[in-house]
């Protein structure tokens, strides 16, 4: 078995089918040269300080040791023969498989003329985070460009370490795409009481800079936000550029079937993975760990010969100064919400997402406990009829 990705997804694949019986041999392939590792804190806890960076290791030594896995790590995989089932490296080096699974991630976007400029960074690698953290300590004016989850995240962090913060951003309000209204009304109120400068609905025209180093961030109104750091934090895509001429079918990601496999003996997990969702009745792809956890096992299970469609109720968490947000399904942003537990003046309560008069999704806000029970509504609405 060829894994091509040793983060969570890669590693929670080699890990199943261990479980799962298998005796043969298992290789896992990374781009960094790290052990496999935690990729959530190091928005919050890498980033502030909080932990050493072995911490954020999925598994000690030990425990992978166990796995009786091959890890080539800091040699990134290149190119895909699908037919041969074969991946070469970019040191050259070519693996062959009964079964390759796809684990490669995401890249982060990047703006116009970043690459030209010192103290600019994104955010998605443990180095990534360590050389930002260095940054911070380095100069006290932060800029985060992107009001979606991670730029949130980082915007929080860094307040929390006493940074000067703007976030800047297109969209009405804080993760307005993601949560819609009224949650990201809340939660762009709880960043400006946090003290984070907020410039939203306006993008940016260019970055300024001074001897090769970032000086500030100009908006196309005109606004220049000075900084001694600069986040760029305004997506990402599916890391398929190595898959060009492979032959499989690439989108919004690696398009898969409802048993998560791309072509045959070739699976995709995780963040890369584009599936078709039985129950949905549509294409998803799904960025974050949990749902790399939960695809890896169905794609053991069907790499070892079961038949199972991965049917998931999607789910995502985000971690804000004192703000816990868990959501179940799909909260659309221009869904119809509705609080049915607790007080958002209160900060804690429940909120319902419908749309057409289906529940498409239930997010909490410091009420995880109380989400989740009511995440059974979203999935029988699921079962019911395809969410609209």
């Amino acid at each position: 078995m060829l894994i091509v990705g040793a983060s969570a997804g890669g590693l929670a694949v080699a890990e199943a089918l261990r479980r799962k019986g298998h005796q043969g041999g298992i290789t896992l392939l990374g781009a960094e040269p790290h052990p496999p590792y935690d990729r959530p804190p190091l928005s919050k806890q890498i980033l502030a300080g909080a932990w050493e960076r072995e911490r954020a290791h999925l598994r000690p030594e030990s425990e992978l040791a166990k796995l009786d896995a091959a890890f080539v790590l800091g040699d990134a995989a290149v190119r895909l023969d699908t037919a041969a089932r074969e991946v070469v490296t970019a040191s050259g080096r070519a693996f062959r498989a009964q079964a390759v699974v796809l684990a490669t991630g995401l890249t982060a976007a990047r703006l116009p003329g970043q690459d030209g400029l010192a103290g600019v960074h994104v955010l998605r690698t443990l180095d990534d985070a360590l050389a930002l953290r260095a940054a911070l300590l380095a100069g006290p004016r932060l800029v985060v460009v992107g009001e979606g989850v991670l730029g949130a995240e980082v915007a929080a962090t860094a307040r929390g370490m006493g940074l000067d913060v703007t976030l800047a951003g297109m969209g009405p309000a804080v993760m307005a795409a993601q949560l819609g209204d009224p949650v990201s009304t809340l939660l762009t109120r709880l960043h400006a009481e946090r003290g984070v400068r907020l410039r939203l609905g306006v993008a940016v025209a260019e970055l300024t800079g001074s001897g090769g180093h970032v000086t500030g961030v100009r908006l196309t109104s005109g606004e220049l936000l000075p900084a001694d750091t600069v986040v760029v934090a305004t997506g990402s895509r599916p890391a398929t550029g190595w898959l060009e001429g492979s032959g499989l079918t690439v989108g919004d990601g690696v398009e898969c079937d409802s048993r998560c496999r791309a072509a045959d003996g070739v699976y995709a997990v995780g963040d890369l993975a584009s599936w078709h969702h039985e129950t949905l009745g549509r294409r998803l792809r799904l960025e974050n760990r949990t749902n790399a956890v939960d695809q890896a096992q169905i794609v053991a299970a069907n790499i070892l010969g079961d038949d199972r469609p991965y049917i998931p109720v999607p789910y995502f968490w985000t971690d804000q100064y004192d703000v816990k947000i868990q959501a179940h399904g799909l909260p659309h942003p221009d869904a119809d919400v509705e609080v049915i537990e607790g007080d958002p003046e209160q900060n804690r309560f429940v909120a319902l997402y419908r749309r057409s008069g289906a529940v498409t999704g239930v997010l909490g806000w410091n009420m995880a406990k109380a989400a989740r029970l009511h995440r059974q509504r979203v999935a029988e609405a699921m079962q019911a009829r395809p969410v609209p």
